[in-house]
């Protein structure tokens, strides 16, 4: 049987406008293995011409565009393209910029000065569902959602589901949650997506944030040591 390794790679559509950066990206993902370049622009109005052919599982979004900003840009391409996902890179880590971006419906963010081994790794790991964001990052989500979204769940967590949500919260990875609780990472992935569901929420980042603020109002989501 022949298998076609281009249908199995993670095509990668980059929108960045500075060109050296949109080149540098563009080289990594076309050298790693796993990985294919499913296309590049340099501003979101031709992005938002050429991306919805591509159709590609990931795509790197500057945020900070000319013309139509990429939080814009993301907004329009959701709904035509509801399988992709889209980690916005930045070189900031403004709570505003970051709440807007993952309002419209990007899933992870990034800052620009990412190294090339944790860039490949965190579009590895939103592919998978998971939702990749640098650890200051992270902390300006869950303080941004926790002063802005106050309601509560229209259903409740199973007791299994919170206890993956609070781990989450404190920063556990995918795997580490898994050997912890001796179940495996698909099992994992089933827990956040019925979370996501239940939460009315696109990302970990969201889920974390709305479900601590509900638990707990003065949660700081402490991250955990490694090693």
């Amino acid at each position: 049987m022949c298998i076609d390794k281009h249908k199995m790679s993670i095509a990668v559509s980059i929108v960045e406008d500075d060109a050296q950066t949109r080149r540098i990206f563009g080289n990594w993902i076309h050298a790693a293995s796993g990985f294919r370049l499913a296309g590049d622009w340099g501003d979101a109005e031709k992005a938002l011409a050429g991306l919805p052919d591509k159709k590609p599982n990931v795509v790197l979004m500057d945020i900070n565009l000319p013309g139509m900003s990429g939080v814009e840009a993301v907004r329009r391409l959701k709904p035509l393209l509801p399988d992709t996902q889209f980690v916005m890179l930045t070189v900031y880590e403004d709570a505003d910029h970051i709440y807007n971006a993952l309002a419209a419906g990007a899933t992870g963010y990034l800052l620009k000065q990412t190294p090339r081994a944790e860039l490949l790794a965190a579009i590895e790991e939103v592919h998978r569902g998971g939702s990749p964001m640098t650890s200051n990052i992270a902390r300006k989500v869950v303080q941004s959602f926790r002063q802005t979204h106050a309601g509560a769940a229209q259903e409740e967590l199973s007791p299994r589901e919170q206890e993956v949500l609070d781990m989450l919260a404190r920063g556990y990875l995918y795997k580490e949650i898994a050997d912890r609780l001796n179940i495996s990472g698909p099992t994992v992935n089933t827990y956040v997506r019925r979370m996501y569901e239940k939460l009315h929420v696109r990302s970990r980042a969201q889920a974390v944030a709305k479900y601590t603020h509900l638990a707990d109002p003065d949660f700081a989501a402490p991250i955990p040591p490694r090693g």
